[in-house]
């Protein structure tokens, strides 16, 4: 009588590498634009490049 198999397979071949998601806030750039406040009314006068927080700088969608 034949053995009965326990364990399964390995797959045929390793799957592909899948790639990260682009973080939703920067876009996957890891900058996002922070505007820029002046004076005692704070009124805005412009934006500058920011560090992203969601993704840290990454790029990538830290919840993937």
């Amino acid at each position: 009588m034949a053995t009965k198999r326990t364990t399964t397979k390995p797959p045929a071949h390793a799957p592909a590498p899948v790639e990260p998601a682009p973080c939703q806030p920067c876009g996957g750039t890891g900058n996002v634009a922070i505007t820029v406040r002046v004076g005692r009314k704070r009124r805005s006068v412009g934006q500058q490049d920011g560090l992203c927080l969601n993704c840290l700088g990454e790029g990538t969608d830290p919840d993937a």
